[in-house]
């Protein structure tokens, strides 16, 4: 428990260690080493972060050492004190193992985005394929999950085995099959659980998946499946139709 305890203190968000390191480095060459990311990766953080703000946070200074100067503007040295606050908070309040799992929890709870279907997982294997990195997700009983993003976005998310991620798939994007298909990555067998006809469009199935997670998928009027309620089905899609979050 306190090595969990430990490893939860220790671990910062990638982006918010890059800022730390910009304050320090003044160089986004140096701020990436020392974050573990690469140049590339680096500034692709400093964009994203420009983008959510509102308002720059990071710019580049003229003249700089090390492949390329940057430093914090205003707005990014106010958040990065607030940020410190509250990680400082965070630490005094938590005391547990369980506490920290509970935290984690929230953090998922208050994550909102627009694909209808949200799994919890974990990483297990990250797999270079070229330009792309092959994920294999762990859920909850022992299913798998396998995710296709490029590498740059394994950097920026910081998977590695044992980093917990959301997964997320759209309910377009899943297709139901009475019998388990050959040759096909992503596969969970589910039970029907309520059938939502639709006044125009498609309609939607509810499945439970054996470990208590649900998916929803479209059924569209020119399917061949007359799904009921109980009835056994196979959910399948590809891994380039995973999304995947990490929580901060």
């Amino acid at each position: 428990m306190l090595s969990h305890l430990t490893h939860h203190m220790n671990r910062r968000p990638q982006r918010f260690a890059l800022l730390e390191q910009i304050a320090v480095q003044g160089s986004i060459t140096r701020a990436a080493k020392a974050a573990g990311l690469s140049y590339k990766a680096a500034w692709d953080a400093i964009d994203e972060l420009n983008n959510l703000a509102g308002h720059p946070l990071v710019e580049r200074s003229v003249g700089g050492k090390g492949g390329g100067g940057a430093r914090l503007t205003q707005e990014g040295a106010r958040l990065l004190a607030l940020y410190q606050r509250l990680e400082a908070l965070r630490e005094k309040v938590i005391e547990s193992a369980e506490q920290v799992e509970d935290l984690e929890r929230l953090e998922r709870l208050m994550l909102q985005t627009s694909a209808r279907n949200q799994l919890h997982g974990e990483v297990v294997i990250v797999e270079p394929k070229g330009h792309n990195d092959l994920i294999a997700i762990r859920l909850p009983g022992n299913l798998q999950v396998l995710a296709q993003i490029t590498h740059e976005s394994t950097e920026r998310l910081g998977l590695k085995p044992g980093r917990s991620v959301i997964v997320l798939i759209k309910a377009s994007w899943l297709s139901l099959h009475e019998r388990s298909p050959a040759n096909t990555a992503n596969v969970l067998e589910g039970c029907v659980d309520t059938l939502t006809p639709a006044t125009s469009g498609p309609a939607e199935v509810r499945l439970s998946l054996s470990n208590g997670q649900t998916l929803c998928a479209l059924l569209s009027e020119e399917a061949e499946l007359s799904p009921v309620p109980g009835q056994t089905l196979f959910v399948c899609f590809a891994p380039d139709q995973v999304l995947l979050g990490a929580p901060l």
